[in-house]
C-alpha cells in the first residue's frame, strides 16, 4: 500500500507539510494565548499587548488556512489512491470475467467492490498520514519546550510514546469479521433466488437466517465502535493526566526558581493542545488491520497483462484452433482437450454435443472470454491472445446464452447505430411485432423467452460483423421460428458459428463439429456424419 501512497508523493508531502503547519500553529496559538494571559497580569506597556495580540491573530489565520489546505490535499490524495485501487481491481477482474463466479460468490465480489474500497479510504486518512503529522508536531513542540524545562519536555515525550506506541501495540488487533461479507452474500443470493425460494417454501427460513446475520453484523459494528472509543478515551485520559502533571511539576519548578512562572500557563496550554493530534492515534492499529485485510482481498486477483498487438488489417479469412485445451481455475478437470480445426471465411458451422461435453467452453475460448491453458487460437494466422480484445470484439457479433436487457426502449436495447429503417427491417425478418419505441423492462421481464432471444439475435445481426458467434440461439424457439432464424443465418455472407442442442435444420450447415467427452470427436457435413454412423448418427437416431 505504501507503494501506492508514494506514487502520489508530491501531494503526500504537501499534505504532510500542511498538516504539520496546522498542528504547530495550533500549538503556537494556544501557547501565545497562555503567555498573553500571564503577561497581561503584569501590566506591561500597551505596545507589548498589541504585538502579542497581532501574533495571536497571525497564528489563528495560519492555523485556519493550513487546516483547510491539509483537508483539501489529503482528501485529494485519498481520492487519487482510491481511483488506482478501483482501476487495479477491475483490471484484475476483466481477464477472469467469465469464470469468476465459479470461484467467488456474487456477494463476495460486491463486498470487495464496496466495503473494501471504503475501508481503504481510511488508510491514508487514519493510518499512513496522521502518525507522521503527530511525530513532526511533537518534535517541533519539544524543541520549543526544552528551552523552558527539560523535565516537562521529558514528561511530554513519555506521554507521547505511551499514547502513540505502547498502548496502541497493547490493543488487541481485531480479528477479521466475516459477518458483513456473509450478510452481503446471503442478501445477494436471496434477491436473485427470491422466486425460487418462494415457490419452494424456503423464503421464511432464508429471511430468518438473514435476520440473524444482520444482528451479528450490527453487533460486530458496535464492538468495533466500542474498541475505537475505548482507545480514544484512554489516550484522552493520558492527555488530561499529563496536563495535570505539568501543572503540579510546573508549580514545583516555579516554587524552587527553576522555571519562570510567566511560562507556566503557556506550557499547560501546550500540553493540552499538542495531544489533539495524538488522541486519534489510538485507533491506528484497528484501521491498519482492516485496511491490510481489505487491500489483500482487492489485490487477490492476478492481473493478466493486457494484449497490446493491433489486429492486422485485412478481411477475415480463417479462424484456427491449434491443439487447445482448457481447465477451469482451481480444478484439474479438463473441460476441453486437444481440439484443432480451421474455419474458412463464409462457412456456416454448427457445434453440437451432449450437455457438459465442452461446447460452451469452446465458445468462450473462441470469443476470448477465456484463454486456453495449452495451444493457441489464430485469427488470420495471428495469435488471438496477443491481440487487443476490443479490436477483436469489434470484428465479432456475439450472442451469449444469457443476455442482459436494459430498462428502456426496443431501440435502446438493440445497441446499434444503424438507421431506424434497417432496425425495423431486422425486427420484421425475425417476426418481432415491436415498434422501436416500445418499452422494455429491466431484464426484459415483459418479453417471452423466445422474444428475448430474437431481440438479442437482432442486436447481433445489426453489428454486420465478419463473423457471428451464437450460443444456443434457438433454445426458446418453436420449430417454425427455429427454421426461420436458421434460414436467415444461412443466407448471410458472414461466417456463422452456432452452438445448438437442436439437431433439426443441421443438414443446411457447411460443417458440423461434434464435441464429445471434452474433445472434438467428429467433423463433417450432415451427410458425411450420417454416413459415418458415429456419435452424430447416434444423436440423430434418438431424436
Amino acid at each position: 500500500m505504501w507503494q501506492m501512497v508514494l506514487s502520489e508523493k508530491r501531494d503526500f508531502l504537501l499534505a504532510l507539510l500542511a498538516g504539520t503547519v496546522s498542528g504547530l500553529t495550533a500549538v503556537a496559538l494556544f501557547a501565545q494565548s497562555g503567555f498573553l494571559i500571564s503577561k497581561a497580569a503584569l501590566l506591561p506597556p500597551f505596545y507589548i499587548i498589541l504585538i502579542l495580540t497581532a501574533f495571536l491573530k497571525l497564528f489563528g489565520v495560519a492555523k485556519s488556512v493550513s487546516k483547510y489546505a491539509e483537508r483539501y490535499i489529503s482528501h485529494r490524495v485519498t481520492f487519487a489512491l482510491l481511483e488506482k485501487v478501483r482501476l487495479r481491481f477491475f483490471q484484475s477482474l476483466q481477464p477472469h470475467a467469465h469464470s469468476l463466479l465459479s470461484s467467488y460468490r456474487g456477494g463476495d465480489l460486491l463486498t470487495r467492490m464496496t466495503k473494501d474500497v471504503d475501508t481503504l479510504q481510511q488508510y491514508f486518512l487514519r493510518v499512513a498520514y496522521p502518525p507522521l503529522v503527530a511525530l513532526l508536531v511533537f518534535f517541533g513542540t519539544m524543541l520549543f519546550t526544552i528551552w523552558f524545562s527539560v523535565w516537562l519536555t521529558l514528561l511530554l515525550l513519555v506521554s507521547v510514546i505511551l499514547c502513540t506506541v505502547i498502548l496502541p501495540m497493547l490493543w488487541q488487533k481485531p480479528k477479521e469479521s466475516m459477518s458483513q461479507q456473509q450478510y452481503t452474500e446471503g442478501l445477494t443470493e436471496y434477491f436473485f433466488g427470491l422466486t425460487d425460494l418462494t415457490v419452494a417454501g424456503k423464503r421464511s427460513a432464508t429471511e430468518k437466517a438473514l435476520q440473524e446475520l444482520s444482528i451479528t453484523f450490527e453487533r460486530d459494528l458496535q464492538n468495533e465502535d466500542k474498541q475505537a472509543l475505548k482507545a480514544q478515551l484512554v489516550n484522552q485520559a493520558i492527555a488530561l493526566l499529563t496536563a495535570f502533571t505539568v501543572v503540579v511539576l510546573g508549580a514545583y519548578f516555579v516554587a524552587n526558581g527553576s522555571l519562570n512562572g510567566l511560562y507556566l500557563a503557556m506550557l499547560l496550554l501546550i500540553a493540552l493542545t499538542v495531544f489533539e493530534v495524538a488522541v486519534p492515534l489510538g485507533t491506528v492499529p484497528m484501521h491498519k488491520a482492516k485496511s491490510t485485510q481489505a487491500f489483500e482481498r482487492l489485490t487477490a486477483f492476478d492481473i493478466a497483462p493486457l494484449p497490446k498487438q493491433a489486429l492486422q488489417q485485412g478481411n477475415f479469412q480463417t479462424l484456427e484452433a491449434s491443439s487447445i485445451s482448457y481447465s477451469y481455475p482451481k480444478s484439474d478437470f479438463q473441460a476441453l482437450h486437444n481440439v484443432s480445426f480451421t474455419i474458412q471465411a463464409g462457412e456456416k458451422i454448427a457445434i453440437v454435443g451432449p450437455s457438459g461435453a465442452g461446447k460452451s467452453t469452446l465458445f468462450q475460448l473462441l470469443i476470448q472470454n477465456l484463454q486456453p491453458n495449452a495451444g493457441e487460437i489464430l485469427w488470420n494466422g495471428q495469435t488471438m491472445s496477443q491481440i487487443q480484445h476490443e479490436q477483436l470484439w469489434n470484428q465479432m457479433g456475439i450472442m451469449l446464452q444469457h443476455n442482459h436487457f436494459f430498462s428502456g426502449t426496443v431501440k435502446e436495447n438493440l445497441l446499434s447505430e444503424q438507421n431506424d429503417m434497417l432496425m425495423e427491417e431486422i425486427l420484421k425478418q425475425l417476426q418481432l411485432p415491436f415498434s422501436l419505441d416500445q418499452e422494455v423492462l429491466e431484464q426484459a421481464r415483459n418479453l417471452s423467452g423466445g422474444e428475448q432471444q430474437r431481440l438479442t439475435l437482432a442486436r447481433v445481426l445489426l453489428r454486420e460483423a465478419p463473423i457471428y458467434f451464437l450460443d444456443e440461439p434457438f433454445a426458446h424457439l418453436d420449430t417454425k421460428l427455429t427454421t426461420l432464424c436458421t434460414n436467415l443465418l444461412l443466407t448471410l455472407p458472414q461466417t456463422v458459428i452456432c452452438i445448438t442442442h437442436k439437431l433439426d435444420e443441421l443438414e443446411h450447415f457447411d460443417r458440423i463439429f461434434v464435441i464429445h467427452e471434452h474433445h472434438l470427436a467428429e467433423v463433417g457435413s450432415y451427410d458425411d456424419l450420417m454416413e459415418k454412423r458415429g456419435i452424430f448418427y447416434g444423436m440423430q437416431k434418438f431424436l
